[in-house]
């Protein structure tokens, strides 16, 4: 699968939608004819956009920050860089088949395909200090976390993605609670803070434009992870807490009549549980790790439904990634 197709799925997916109505009345404004007539189109942009949270911050925050690392580097000289893409079962909102009332909001199924979405993210560890002996262990290390994600431009589909720079960065600090040992394991605090580039999303559906305007996503997430090395294979295991933080300008313009317009200014926070578990293989220079998780909790509340599930359903996720360290 093409990286600018799973980009596209991710920033304009349509989460796993919802069963029922949640929403008990529009929240795009449809008091004067041309906000009545563009009503319908301007909360579908919307309820994309709000579907859209649990998704792209999954895809941003995955689940350990330095894959397979459960306690910290080991201080001064001490290094970890690493390549990785956290992918998972999706839907993505067919938005060329949509269909708009031109006399208000109007409660509707929306369709969507079912998609792997993803996103590849990049990170790097470096060790800042060993920290305190305590027995055959140390505690209170410290490292350094840095992160960057990438957003191509796209256009194909009905959909173009146009983000204002194609790379973000993004930071934090991992705590050692124990390191490992012989007979201990490594065992880690870490926070970190992930966020996509300010981004500008377009569809165009049957008779109507959606589209959603300096999208900004800001995710941080906090952890507590255990590792252990086993000589040619390593596991970790470890769980946390997930907050996102979005906000964008949604509008839906009707075509064919004067171009008429509703636009509405939006936000949204989640908050969700993650848990995951690692296997590396240990090669001589590298790493390559592979990883489980699920996020779960939260509530996200539309006025439409889609076809597929509750947005904010439990969601099961995997990577892939290689990493390097010293």
């Amino acid at each position: 699968m093409k990286v600018p197709c799973v980009v596209a799925a991710v920033l304009m997916v349509a989460g796993s939608g919802l069963q029922a109505q949640d929403l008990p009345s529009p929240v795009c404004p449809g008091q004067s004819l041309q906000e009545r007539v563009a009503q319908d189109a301007c909360q579908q942009a919307y309820d994309v956009y709000q579907l859209l949270a649990p998704q792209l911050g999954l895809a941003l925050t995955g689940g350990n920050a330095t894959a397979g690392q459960g306690g910290v580097l080991g201080g001064i000289g001490h290094f970890s860089v690493g390549v990785r893409g956290n992918v998972f079962s999706g839907l993505l909102p067919d938005v060329t088949n949509f269909q708009q009332s031109l006399n208000g909001a109007s409660r509707a199924t929306l369709p969507t395909t079912k998609q792997i979405v993803g996103l590849p993210t990049a990170d790097a560890a470096i060790g800042l200090f060993r920290g305190l002996p305590l027995g055959v262990t140390n505690i209170l290390g410290l490292d350094a976390l840095f992160s960057a994600s990438y957003v191509p431009k796209i256009n194909e589909n009905s959909v173009t993605v146009d983000p204002r720079t194609s790379f973000q960065f993004g930071y934090g600090a991992r705590v050692g609670l124990l390191s490992e040992s012989i007979v201990t394991p490594g065992v880690s605090f870490s926070w970190i803070e992930r966020d996509l580039p300010t981004t500008d999303v377009t569809g165009t559906a049957s008779n109507a434009t959606l589209s959603v305007s300096g999208a900004k996503v800001k995710t941080n997430a906090w952890r507590i992870v255990a590792s252990k090395s086993l000589i040619v294979f390593g596991v970790a295991v470890g769980g946390g807490r997930d907050h996102y933080d979005q906000s964008a300008t949604v509008a839906g313009v009707i075509s064919g009549l004067g171009g008429a317009a509703t636009t509405l200014a939006t936000s949204q926070t989640l908050d969700r549980t993650n848990i995951f578990a690692d296997l590396s293989w240990n090669l001589p220079l590298f790493k390559i790790v592979g990883e489980v998780g699920q996020a779960s909790g939260g509530t996200v509340q539309t006025y439409n439904s889609f076809a597929g599930g509750r947005a904010d359903r439990s969601q099961v996720y995997g990577s892939i990634g290689i990493r390097l360290s010293k």
